[in-house]
């Protein structure tokens, strides 16, 4: 019931245009376990159709590692990025809800309640 109630609450959207436009989408994603620390891949993974952040992985201070640009951020509550840094207006936030307060943080989040 709880969450029929949110999914109410929610606009009804579809993925950006220029996702949907690309027939063929080379995609890469990248995790927050500091694996690309040193790498210096951040061009080369710029360059791929769609970047996916997962959790917190951070960008700032790290793009040439890690690159800058970002696609969709996708994460559990407990696990986003607490820097509107790592939020670009152009990419799309993917909430990944699966425990009860998670969607007690949906909830908050979206009537913009303390949680």
């Amino acid at each position: 019931d709880k969450l029929q109630d949110l999914l109410k609450l929610l606009p009804e959207h579809d993925l950006p245009e220029d996702l949907k436009s690309k027939h063929c989408k080379r995609c890469v994603v990248v995790g927050s376990g500091g694996i690309l620390h040193g790498s210096e891949l951040g061009r080369l993974l710029n360059q791929f159709d769609i970047v996916i952040r997962l959790n917190d992985a951070p960008v700032q201070g790290y793009t040439d590692h890690v690159g800058n640009k970002t696609t969709i951020r996708m994460t559990y509550p407990e696990g986003a990025p607490l820097s509107e840094d790592e939020y670009p207006a152009a990419s799309l936030f993917v909430a990944v809800l699966f425990k009860r307060v998670d969607f007690n943080w949906l909830q908050a989040m979206v009537k913009n309640e303390t949680l």
